[in-house]
């Protein structure tokens, strides 16, 4: 594996930014966590909510759903807020359907009674890899969450099944890259998201050639890169969460 090219930053192909979490960061939420991967930071919150959507009433079993925004000046031009266009835009759509997904493949709904979990994230800065920064981010705050409720005696037990981590990586200049700045992610030939457990169980692969297409050797080579830094997040996630 081809590591030595530097990159914009000065990290080797296969290095993941730096990553920084501070839990409990809005006092309000059952669970909340302000992630910062590099320059991407995001604040992540979960609330519990005593009700479920329509179609699971009288199951027996629990839902966790996500929204996802970024504030105006998160990124370079300004964002237009959402309420103020009247409509969600059709990638934030799709992103909070990623973190859903994501989060329900880890845990057991069954545990969770008739209640839903709403995850927020909010972009404060974006520098590449909102999405896979605010899955991260989102299972921290979940975990937390859950905490509070088996404490509290709401639930029996612990309802997650196994850690859970998010990376972007991607094909820029004929070099496959891990955790992608914008500006590497801009100009990227591939771009590709990453979602694993920690049992080392895809949630989810999101790619697509930005140019020309990609050969099944940058695919696996991408695979294995992603892998790499997903168990490192992971480790990073148990550090944070057990000591």
């Amino acid at each position: 594996m081809d590591t030595s090219n530097a990159r914009i930053d000065g990290r080797r192909n296969d290095q993941i930014r730096n990553i920084k979490i501070t839990r409990n960061y809005i006092s309000h939420a059952e669970g909340s966590i302000f992630i910062e991967m590099g320059n991407t930071r995001v604040i992540c919150t979960a609330t519990v909510d005593e009700k479920v959507p329509p179609f699971l009433r009288g199951k027996g079993q629990g839902w966790i759903t996500a929204e996802y925004d970024m504030l105006p000046r998160s990124a370079p031009q300004r964002i237009i807020r959402p309420q103020v266009t009247g409509k969600i835009s059709g990638r934030f759509h799709e992103i909070q359907r990623l973190i859903g997904r994501s989060l329900r493949a880890v845990i057991d709904l069954s545990l969770l009674g008739e209640r839903t979990v709403w995850i927020d994230c909010d972009v404060v800065e974006a520098d590449g890899g909102t999405r896979t920064a605010a899955i991260n981010g989102s299972f921290l705050a979940l975990y937390d969450c859950m905490s509070s409720l088996v404490s509290s005696q709401k639930i029996p037990e612990m309802p997650i099944k196994d850690f859970l981590a998010a990376i972007s990586v991607g094909v820029v200049n004929d070099q496959v890259l891990a955790d992608l700045c914008f500006v590497e992610d801009s100009s990227a030939q591939v771009d590709m998201n990453v979602v694993m457990d920690s049992s080392g169980k895809f949630v989810e692969i999101q790619a697509s050639a930005e140019g020309l297409p990609f050969t099944r050797e940058q695919f696996n080579l991408m695979m294995d890169i992603s892998e790499k830094a997903l168990r490192e997040i992971i480790d990073l996630e148990r550090k944070t969460i057990l000591g």
